[in-house]
């Protein structure tokens, strides 16, 4: 039953980031329906951070929908909770690291990743980095393959599965 929640974000990640763009809500909206997770509200706050947070080239937005997640899921509730933040940071931690691992595993990056910056990983997979917020930029990263099946879409499914994998490991020892 859990591996199949795994596929399930993993798969729907993937879908959703090919056909509607936006890595942060593909990643978050995936996750909300495999684990059952979030609402309308935790969806519309990702639109913003896809391309590296609003076309900017910052962190992965797959990586950001992911710790959104992660977020709603062990996330503290109120600013004084320092035991549930120290948690949350640590499950973050492993997080990045899976999803880091997952990138250089998949298109056999010989390197471990210096960053989750989306410029960097963009350079793996396209051997260039692209400037989202130029409009003739974004087309040549579609007509690079951007929104094809091993492009960006692969990088949500990798995100996808490893925090969906990470929830449910959290769940299990609840």
């Amino acid at each position: 039953m859990e591996e199949e929640a795994v596929t399930q974000a993993s798969r729907r990640a993937m879908e959703m980031e090919s056909r509607f763009w936006g890595c942060s809500q593909a990643v978050l909206g995936a996750l909300q329906e495999a684990l059952s997770i979030g609402n309308t509200d935790s969806f519309k706050a990702g639109t913003v951070l896809s391309a590296g947070v609003a076309r900017r080239g910052e962190t992965c937005g797959a990586l950001i929908g992911a710790l959104m997640a992660l977020g709603i899921e062990c996330g503290r509730s109120r600013m004084p909770d320092r035991d549930d933040y120290n948690q949350a940071m640590e499950h973050a931690q492993d997080i990045v690291d899976a999803f880091k691992d997952g990138i250089r595993a998949h298109y056999n990056i010989p390197e471990s990743l210096q960053s989750t910056l989306c410029p960097e990983i963009q350079t793996h997979l396209y051997g260039r980095a692209f400037a989202f917020a130029d409009p003739a930029e974004r087309k040549a990263f579609n007509d690079a393959g951007g929104h094809d099946p091993d492009g960006c879409p692969r990088v949500c499914a990798i995100a996808a599965a490893a925090t969906a994998r990470k929830i449910l490991e959290l769940r299990k020892n609840r």
